[in-house]
């Protein structure tokens, strides 16, 4: 359901937004279209290719590790959230995976459109992830005397992002609240480990 809700929003702002059109719906809510080859909020690691590459193995090992967790009978709220940062990390793979394959390229004088399938802006495992929501909650000045940024312009919440997004973040943040003892067994065991190779 979640990737569902995650497709539907990009397609819609993917076709029905021009590259950097931008919606006012509050004064501190905007629905911003931007694309990037990186990762949550925009950021960028290394390369296009190698990051999607990463994602799928990333995003496999984490899928195998719920099924563990399942099957040993973990709590439900444990399982949930690792679904929800999967879910969150499947959704921009997607974009990543099939976007350049089935859309032509988005420009700030034109919206994108369906194309037949390979025949779009980018390879398999090459296409950019369509990013939507900005919150803009304070915009100011830095005062005068900040070192280096004396005088301009301040905005929290500044990055751009997407409901996969959303899904990863809060289900990191939800996990570090209401999960710290599954946490702590893993961090345990990882030392332990650690632990075992030094005495070997």
């Amino acid at each position: 359901m979640l990737l569902i809700v995650d497709q539907i929003i990009k397609i819609e702002v993917k076709t029905g937004m021009r590259l950097h059109e931008s919606l006012r719906i509050t004064n501190w809510f905007y629905i911003s279209f931007i694309e990037n080859n990186g990762m949550a909020y925009g950021m960028t690691i290394g390369s296009k290719l190698a990051l999607s590459l990463f994602r799928i193995a990333a995003i496999s090992l984490l899928g195998y590790y719920i099924w563990l967790q399942i099957k040993k009978g973990a709590r439900k709220i444990w399982i949930i959230l690792l679904a929800l940062i999967q879910a969150g990390a499947i959704g921009n793979l997607i974009d990543c995976m099939f976007y350049g394959l089935i859309f032509s390229s988005s420009t700030p004088y034109t919206t994108a459109f369906f194309v037949p399938f390979g025949t779009g802006y980018a390879p398999f495992l090459m296409g950019k992830v369509v990013d939507m929501f900005y919150f803009p909650i304070i915009v100011s000045t830095y005062p005068d005397w900040f070192p280096f940024y004396a005088g301009r312009e301040f905005i929290f919440f500044s990055p751009v992002f997407n409901f996969a997004d959303s899904c990863i973040s809060v289900g990191m943040i939800c996990l570090l609240l209401f999960c710290r003892k599954e946490l702590s067994q893993i961090t345990f065991r990882t030392k332990k480990s650690e632990d075992t190779n030094e005495e070997e």
